[in-house]
């Protein structure tokens, strides 16, 4: 069985590092940051995320789970992408199981270990085996919104 979705302490502090690691513009990979407005507060929420690429586009997607950053995604259907000054708007379209199994499949061998476990299948297993599993790690593609694109603060 996977790991429950409770983020560990050593998640939050390293969350809190990256991003101000990234705000500050420093590279991490394929690391970002998210920010999308509170579905009920509208105040703007920032997490660090892991932009996945897969076949030419764009995705996110959450190890955790159903998390607060999904929710407010789901509502708000933009978001910003920003890494230092570089912020760039996208829009956000949640996938169905099916189409997210073969993105998960690409970030399962590409994550580490300890995210690795928060999943009941691995990078091995089948399409069909891993769209059953997708439910609990929703899925975005991120499309670049156009005209808003490359904005700098």
């Amino acid at each position: 069985m996977a790991s429950t979705f409770r983020l560990p302490r050593f998640i939050r502090i390293g969350n809190a590092l990256t991003n101000l690691l990234l705000r500050r513009g420093i590279k991490m990979g394929t690391n970002t940051l998210l920010t999308v407005a509170g579905r009920k507060s509208g105040v703007p929420r920032t997490t660090p995320v892991t932009i996945i690429e897969h076949d030419g586009r764009r995705y996110v997607q959450s190890p955790f789970g159903d998390v607060d950053w999904v929710r407010n995604l789901r509502a708000a259907g933009t978001a910003t992408l920003t890494r230092g000054r570089q912020a760039e708007t996208v829009s956000a379209t949640e996938l169905t199981p099916e189409e997210a199994a073969p993105v998960l499949k690409g970030a399962l061998k590409m994550a580490p270990a300890m995210i690795r476990s928060y999943y009941d299948v691995t990078a091995d297993s089948s399409l069909e085996e891993i769209a059953n599993e997708a439910p609990r790690h929703p899925t975005f593609e991120l499309v670049s919104v156009v005209g808003a694109a490359s904005a700098s603060r």
